[in-house]
């Protein structure tokens, strides 16, 4: 007999086949008000979970008492209670090797448009307003050559570096809680305090998960010790920014400007005051939003779902002690 499993995610039909192949699957377009009653039913049975979104928290594993193992489509899982999973011998697998590329993209991209002022400008010429010169006003600022601070130098600020450093010279510095020899030795970066990083650093870009650690880890104080030339990139988490000390500074002048694809709520208010802000580029958590990286994703978890039932785990577990006891 197949093992019961909750999907709660639409995904491609031949990765649905593949689940199909494996598993009893109990599946789910999304979650919310009117199928989650549902979702509560069907875990009552299940063994596996995956899907993205949503609350995993301890209250709804108690519905699940059969669960084995749960499988995120997303590197990030901040929304998931790791101890209670832990304690319930639960595995959670995440897809952490197959977005680093795309997102180091996005931070690039991110970093370009608002140092150029691209969607502003684009926005004043379809507006009518490109009838001469551009004028002083105008004027963006270069990325080439400048200084980028990477808070976190996992695989994404590693890919960020080297973009930053082979394509476009940039002196790398980076703030970590231990160095990273290969960052030093590839891409010269220097590994600092984080003081020292916003103090020297023309773009500061922001990498790193959601922790309790992490939260709220720049705020009005640290944006007081950034340049008023620089520009704050984050494709990380949001509410490693204190979104409201943000605001602020980027109001009265203490930075120059923002480019953000992660906020602390999602998606962003409509009346958030970033919306009304022209030194900001917004971008709705498009980090890992392309075809391919997409599909790799889905394809990672219904295959760390499939070996996580089966006892194979080799990687891509949150909670790798689980495996190695079971």
């Amino acid at each position: 007999m197949k093992p019961a499993i909750v999907l709660y995610k639409t995904l491609p039909a031949d990765l649905r086949q593949k689940l199909d192949e494996h598993f009893s699957v109990t599946a789910f377009d999304e979650l919310s008000h009117q199928t989650f009653p549902a979702f509560l039913q069907a875990l009552k049975n299940a063994e596996g979970l995956i899907g993205s979104g949503g609350r995993i928290d301890a209250d709804l594993l108690a519905q699940a008492p059969k669960l084995r193992a749960a499988s995120t489509i997303s590197v990030g899982y901040d929304n998931f209670d790791v101890d209670e999973m832990t304690r319930r011998n639960v595995l959670l697998m995440h897809t952490p090797t197959v977005l680093t590329e795309t997102v180091a993209d996005t931070l690039m991209g991110l970093m370009l448009a608002t140092a150029r002022r691209i969607p502003e400008l684009d926005a004043w010429i379809r507006d009518g307003h490109w009838n001469d010169s551009l004028g002083a006003d105008h004027y963006g600022t270069d990325v080439h050559h400048k200084t980028v601070g990477i808070l976190g130098m996992g695989r994404i600020g590693m890919a960020l570096a080297q973009r930053a450093h082979f394509g476009f010279g940039m002196k790398v510095l980076y703030n970590t809680r231990t160095p990273n020899p290969e960052a030093n030795q590839k891409y010269q970066a220097q590994h600092c305090d984080l003081d020292t990083l916003l103090a020297q650093s023309d773009f500061v870009c922001i990498t790193l998960p959601l922790t309790s650690q992490t939260h709220h880890m720049i705020g009005r104080a640290q944006l007081d010790k950034m340049k008023k030339s620089a520009i704050l990139i984050n494709a990380g988490r949001g509410p490693v920014i204190d979104e409201d000390a943000l605001i602020e500074a980027l109001k009265d002048g203490t930075i120059l400007a923002a480019g953000l694809d992660v906020f602390e709520r999602e998606p962003l208010p409509h009346d958030s005051d970033l919306m009304k802000l022209k030194n900001v580029v917004l971008a709705p958590h498009i980090g890992s939003a392309t075809h391919e990286t997409r599909y790799g994703m889905a394809e990672c978890a219904v295959d760390n779902l499939i070996a996580a039932l089966n006892g194979t785990v080799k990687e891509n577990c949150v909670n790798p002690q689980i495996a190695v006891k079971n």
